[in-house]
């Protein structure tokens, strides 16, 4: 069944992050059909209580943790994201870039 509610599409998307793989917003915002809402996964991800969600595999789209650096919740996320299995150096993740196939190309995201 198809999910209708944008929020549990995001939600879904959130979900569908591997472990030791991570996604910017913008990233999980387009694989739940919403381009250009970044900042609507951002608050979403804020006010969710769910503690099964993988939150902390969504960064910037420059790889960067977006809390204040040496906040709380900053090293809450870095914390996280080792226990992954995914490497944060200086705050940083090197996001890897997905290779786009000629089907998607030409017919769009799948």
């Amino acid at each position: 069944m198809a999910l209708t509610d944008p929020a549990d599409r995001i939600l879904a998307a959130v979900r569908a992050i591997p472990r030791g793989e991570v996604a910017g917003y913008g990233e999980v915002a387009r694989r739940a059909g919403l381009p250009g809402r970044a900042r609507w996964v951002a608050r979403l991800l804020a006010v969710s209580d769910d503690p099964g969600l993988p939150w902390h595999r969504v960064l910037r789209s420059d790889g960067r943790i977006a809390f204040p650096a040496g906040s709380d919740a900053w090293e809450e996320q870095a914390r996280r994201l080792r226990a992954d299995g995914v490497e944060v150096v200086g705050g940083r993740v090197r996001i890897a870039r997905a290779e786009r196939s000629l089907d998607a190309e030409v017919w769009g995201p799948g």
